[in-house]
């Protein structure tokens, strides 16, 4: 009994020994003990207090520090507070070596404090906070001006209260951060996990296509990603349930490589530290014979380069081997071992002969199931490419879309259309994606040896596989150098069994264009064609709709359209805009006299002669009959007066030859100008039409403008 009485007041003085010293120390605080150091003097005892404290807080923060694992019976909270104590006893110790109440040090006390609450449960940090005033009290009260410092003291220990206060409450607040911060990594690492099951197929197949943001190329390698989980994860509990059911050591898959000449693990459960995890050669061993003969092996005491998935030696007492065939093809072995001397029977063979064919259903049915999707998705694609150019309408959509549906099917770096003349027999450049040197849609080239003029001839895609081996070889012209590619697929533009243009696109990575992708890109390119030929198609429906068929001007109807436009926009931005009224002096003699083809020719050269001398962004069109009119964007009616002038004597000069002998035809032209001679459309036209009679009925082969006519009271 005084035994165990005495071991358990040496564990109890081991585990507080750091207590009572601190209270020591602060029993000596009360007396003022550290102040008499100051003092000259000093006694050997005060040196030694002095250092045993010394030596007492290192200790304490060397043990703290150092990575030791937390033996069992003790108390880390008890080990908190000891370490407290010691660290406020140190201080203040050090502020009445300093001083006092009114040491220059003595604001450590408040970082000490906000470190004691900051870093301790709230229980621990109190008491800890509790110890800190009751020394600072011991601190003043030891002090001989004691009463004097009563305000003083107050003050210390409102900072105190106040800096553990605050420090407690930014404490709570920071937890209450890394709280939800933490629970924020939570969702976001379920959604990466969805994200991962979505790779994995599990909920991928039930996306729509306008859904999917992946390149075909990821979109291929998680498809394959997820086949092989799937498979290896079959393979597992398939090889798990053999060794618990055949009482196995090892049972390993060995599948055979695309050539035949290594053989790999496919999936293996084993009790052994020494399978290798290296590449296998079919002719090793039991192996070897397996995979030769094509035949079960069934061996006792295999020795061990029998089984060269083996490391080093490993006891194994039996070994059944099984060809892993499909239709008559070899794919791989399946290996089972045990320790025990006792050989496989034939149901044990029966059962791994099952296995390998379930093996094979397993790699089999992903194979399919990933068929289905990269055919699925295919087809998303090829569908989306084509109702892209289904909507495509002119022949700018129709070149831009054409390069999105090519990319919905593979990926390019480089890509060109162009588009051949039949009876120039010649080659231009439509539509560029990417940057080549040379290449752009100035380019225009004869018929040549390049792989595009080929390309025309032939009817058919080239290079072969779509490897771009003989780069010297020109695909346009040798000025144009596609350095850098490795892949190259020139396809022709087919329509109604004509090839009207080319499509290339280019890559550096090798094979970037699989056999799929070019059937699907051969098909698409038909689709540009016949796309390329309605929107040329619709051009001239559309010409035919705004033209004039005689002149090839603007049509009345569009210039209406049109005139209204220009006029709002010079409206809107205070602009000035004017409005050329002009049609053939005495037109009806003109047609009486030669007859109307010759006045025809007349009118298509009072056309010729107004697009001659207009501006590009000015709108001419024929407006009925021998009328003309003119819509002049930002021009004020000096700069049309002048236009007139150069219109009205360019048709002058100009002379007709006919059987009943040369003749000349004059214009006379009105001229309205916005905002001043009106402010629309209607207005301009009405006082244009003024001006061209008032031009009229003064003689003829005239310019007049509609401001300066007389004005009624004028």
């Amino acid at each position: 009994m005084l035994a165990r009485a005495l071991y358990h007041m040496r564990r109890f003085l081991g585990l507080t020994y750091g207590l009572w010293a601190a209270a020591l120390f602060a029993l000596l605080l009360a007396r003022r003990f550290f102040a008499d150091l100051r003092m000259p003097g000093a006694t050997v005892p005060s040196i030694v207090a002095v250092a045993a404290l010394s030596g007492l807080l290192l200790g304490k923060l060397a043990r703290r520090l150092k990575p030791v694992p937390v033996r069992e019976g003790s108390h880390p909270v008890l080990a908190d507070v000891e370490l407290g104590l010691i660290l406020l006893v140190s201080l203040f110790a050090t502020l009445q070596l300093t001083g006092g109440a009114r040491s220059p040090l003595h604001p450590l006390v408040y970082a000490l404090v906000a470190f004691l609450v900051s870093f301790h449960t709230l229980p621990v940090g109190a008491g800890l906070v509790a110890a800190t005033l009751t020394l600072e009290a011991t601190l003043f009260f030891a002090s001989p001006r004691g009463a004097e410092d009563r305000a003083l003291a107050a003050a210390h220990g409102a900072f105190i209260g106040f800096f553990a206060v605050v420090n407690l409450v930014f404490l709570h607040a920071e937890v209450f951060r890394q709280r939800r911060a933490h629970e924020a990594r939570i969702v976001s690492e379920i959604i990466r996990m969805r994200e991962e099951a979505r790779d994995f197929r599990v909920i991928s197949s039930a996306l729509s296509p306008e859904s999917r943001t992946r390149t075909r190329a990821e979109e291929e390698e998680k498809l394959y990603q997820g086949a092989v989980e799937n498979i290896h994860q079959g393979l597992y509990f398939l090889l798990e349930m053999l060794k618990k059911t055949l009482n196995l050591q090892t049972c390993i898959v060995l599948l055979l490589d695309d050539t035949g000449e290594r053989l790999k693990i496919g999936e293996l459960v084993t009790d052994s530290d020494m399978v290798t995890e290296k590449w296998l050669r079919p002719d090793q061993g039991a192996l070897g014979a397996i995979l030769r003969d094509r035949v079960v092996l069934n061996l006792q005491r295999p020795k061990h380069g029998h089984l060269p998935y083996y490391l080093g030696p490993e006891q194994v007492g039996a070994f059944l081997g099984v060809p892993i065939l499909e239709d008559g093809h070899l794919r791989g072995v399946l290996c089972a071992d045990r320790r025990e001397e006792l050989a496989f029977s034939d149901t044990d063979e029966q059962a791994l002969v099952g296995a390998t064919r379930q093996i094979l259903r397993q790699i089999n049915s992903e194979r399919i199931f990933t068929a289905m999707e990269k055919s699925k998705w295919e087809h998303e694609r090829f569908y989306r490419a084509s109702e892209m150019l289904n909507r495509a309408l002119t022949m700018d959509q129709v070149l831009d879309v054409a390069f999105k549906a090519a990319r919905e099917i593979t990926d390019f770096e480089v890509a060109a259309i162009t588009l051949y003349d039949k009876e120039r027999k010649r080659h231009a450049v439509a539509k560029v994606e990417g940057q080549v040197r040379g290449l752009d849609e100035q380019l225009s080239f004869g018929d040549n040896a390049g792989l595009a003029a080929m390309v025309i001839k032939n009817k058919h895609y080239l290079p072969a596989q779509g490897e771009y081996r003989d780069k010297e070889s020109p695909v346009y012209t040798k000025r144009v150098k596609l350095r850098g590619m490795e892949s190259l697929l020139v396809l022709p533009l087919i329509c109604a069994d004509e090839a009207i243009g080319t499509f290339m696109l280019a890559h550096r990575r090798r094979r970037a264009f699989s056999n799929d992708a070019r059937e699907m890109l051969g098909v698409i390119g038909n689709q540009v064609a016949v796309a390329i030929e309605n929107a040329k198609m619709y051009r001239r429906m559309e010409q035919m709709a705004t033209t004039d068929g005689l002149t090839g001007l603007t049509n009345h109807r569009s210039f209406q359209e049109r005139a209204a436009q220009i006029v709002e926009r010079c409206a809107r931005l205070g602009k000035k805009v004017s409005v050329i009224l002009t049609d053939i002096d005495k037109f009806k003699n003109v047609n009486d006299t030669y007859g109307h083809p010759v006045g025809d020719q007349v009118i298509k050269r009072v056309a010729a002669v107004l697009g001659a001398n207009v501006r590009k962004i000015d709108l001419v069109a024929r407006y009925g009959g021998e009328e003309f009119c003119l819509v002049l964007e930002e021009s004020d009616g000096e700069g049309a007066r002048q236009l007139a002038e150069r219109i009205r004597a360019d048709m002058e000069s100009q002379q007709f030859q006919t059987e009943k002998g040369p003749f000349k035809a004059t214009l006379s032209l009105g001229v309205a100008t916005f905002p001043a001679d009106g402010r629309d459309k209607q207005a301009l036209i009405d006082h244009a039409d003024q001006a061209l009679y008032a031009a009229k009925r003064s003689g003829r082969n005239r310019v007049v403008l509609y401001a300066e006519l007389p004005r009624d009271g004028k």
